[in-house]
């Protein structure tokens, strides 16, 4: 584990440089803060700041030099005391331009900022789409164009944006401020406009320079696009803190909170708890008891579908309802057969979900929806049990229920990926594709369709199969370079790296982060009335 996360305070720091110190250095010659010095200026020293997406992009576009952190900022913090997301270009990075990562890290903090009713706050210093890669950023759904109807949706819901104008607004990224509810700028670097003067002179062959054609003064005194214009980036974040320091209250959700409690049982147990070998069992009572105050936890249905445990905590003070896949070994009482004299009992293997677990975890989901109570999973799942006594017991059935019922759940989803997230385990215990609040992960976690050792034998068989099938059987030696070369190239596709690149999930977190981080998730999530009714559907029984 403490290698584990040494290569956690590496890579973070690393990734924190953005496009390196030299170009960290250029912004400051032109009298202008990075877009992370904008954001600990601007957010309260004193309260935390969740980042989503640090390692956006991390090992992509390679070929185009690549772009740490998708080349933008994105975090849950406060400002006068008031919990917002905000939004940061990386002017360090290709200029801030748009690649397709990044286009995807916008869509994700103004999703977090409308399920939550979060004031939104963009800092843009922005070239614009990244030209050589405009086919796969600008003409899809979930592309560049999506963040302005965004942008109109979040003012129509009355959640309110505020954009500051820092550096290069150009083409249509110049909508993304203007269609925010308020617009700043700063004096002598700020710029925004459709066409840059190169691209002006090529249209229509007028020279004119950058500061006459969208400058602060030609925008706040000659166009009226923007609000006011500031000499300097800190005048202009003390703006944009007096904004949010008048702005009123909300109607909130109303989870409950009482005062925070730390666990009993040392949280930093955990290090050990976690075995090395991630094939090991071992009781996730244990890890759970070292996340919630007081390391008190109801547990519902205690003695059945042991393979989930499901039960009533608090997570720094706020009442949570928590799902978390059991990864020792437990013994199962099952029917008895015929005329058997004792009761027979099952073995059944950590880290699947049974039947009975599905039915019991659909049950107490619905339960915490009843009672407004938001919702942890704690992943470490290799999948639903298979064979043929699970699919005569009906472990489909059971399965689609539980899916049904979290998929239909109107209280907030928080995710912690622990260990293994293979398969439709994966899907059952909330993944990305069911709408968690947030969603990190531990650096223990691994996301697949199955694990590299289960993957890799399957593939090899395929291709043992197809070169046998042409005549050309491997020999034994090239049967283990291949597997050797498959598991080499599936187990990189394992890493939470891997995920956290492709924003599968917000953040990599030390598991002594993990309170915090659902906390504040659950803190945003209360500023979002829950007004939609709780229904399952059709489910099977």
């Amino acid at each position: 584990m403490q290698t584990l996360l040494d290569e956690l305070t590496q890579r973070t720091t690393k990734t924190q440089l953005g496009g390196g110190q030299k170009k960290i250095d250029d912004q400051h010659r032109k009298g202008k803060l990075t877009a992370r010095e904008r954001i600990d200026y601007l957010t309260d020293s004193d309260r935390p700041f969740v980042e989503i997406g640090l390692f956006g992009g991390e090992g992509m576009y390679a070929e185009h030099g690549g772009c740490p952190s998708g080349g933008v900022v994105v975090g849950i913090g406060y400002i006068s005391g008031r919990q917002c997301v905000i939004v940061a270009n990386d002017a360090t990075v290709k200029a801030g331009a748009w690649f397709p990562i990044t286009a995807k890290k916008n869509l994700r903090a103004q999703e977090i900022a409308m399920e939550n009713h979060l004031p939104i706050i963009y800092l843009v210093d922005s070239a614009g789409v990244y030209l050589p890669l405009q086919d796969e950023v600008f003409a899809d759904k979930e592309h560049f164009g999506r963040t302005f109807r965004n942008n109109a949706q979040l003012s129509a819901m009355g959640i309110l944006q505020v954009a500051a104008i820092m550096g290069s607004c150009v083409a249509g990224g110049a909508y993304l401020p203007i269609m925010s509810d308020e617009a700043l700028i700063v004096e002598g670097t700020g710029s925004i406009f459709l066409a840059g003067p190169y691209l002006v002179k090529a249209s229509i062959g007028e020279d004119v320079d950058a500061e006459t054609l969208g400058g602060a003064v030609t925008h706040t005194d000659i166009s009226g696009v923007v609000d006011n214009r500031y000499p300097d980036d800190q005048r202009c974040l003390d703006a944009i803190k007096r904004i949010l320091s008048r702005t009123g209250q909300r109607e909130t959700a109303g989870f409950d909170r009482i005062e925070s409690a730390p666990p009993a049982k040392e949280p930093a147990d955990i290090y050990q708890l976690l075995p090395s070998d991630r094939v090991k069992p071992y009781d996730m009572r244990e890890i759970v008891d070292r996340l919630v105050d007081k390391s008190e936890f109801d547990a519902y249905k205690p003695t059945y579908g042991q393979s989930l445990l499901c039960g009533y905590a608090r997570i720094d003070g706020w009442a949570v309802g928590i799902v978390a896949n059991q990864r020792k070994v437990v013994k199962a009482k099952v029917p008895k057969q015929g005329g058997a004299q004792s009761q027979p009992v099952e073995m059944q293997m950590g880290g699947v979900i049974y039947g009975d677990a599905a039915d019991k975890a659909a049950r107490f989901i619905m339960n915490c929806n009843q009672k407004r109570i938001p919702l942890v999973f704690l992943q470490d799942v290799s999948g639903f049990m298979v064979g043929s006594r699970a699919e005569q017991g009906g472990i489909i059935k059971d399965g689609a229920k539980m899916v049904s019922a979290m998929a239909n759940s109107v209280v907030p989803k928080f995710t912690v990926v622990i260990g293994n997230s293979y398969g439709a385990g994966n899907y059952a215990m909330c993944g990305r594709a069911y709408d968690p609040r947030l969603m990190v992960a531990w650096p223990t976690a691994q996301m697949a369709v199955m694990s590299g050792a289960s993957a890799a034998k399957t593939l090899l068989q395929i291709q043992v199969a197809a070169q046998k099938a042409k005549g050309q059987p491997l020999t034994p030696e090239q049967e283990q370079a291949q597997l050797d070369k498959i598991t080499d190239q599936y187990n990189a596709q394992l890493s939470p790296y891997y995920a956290a690149a492709r924003l599968w999930i917000d953040a990599i977190i030390d598991p002594l982060q993990t309170r915090q981080v659902l906390s504040e998730g659950i803190a945003a999530a209360n500023h979002a009335p829950i007004t939609k009714p709780f229904s399952v559907g059709i489910i099977q029984t």
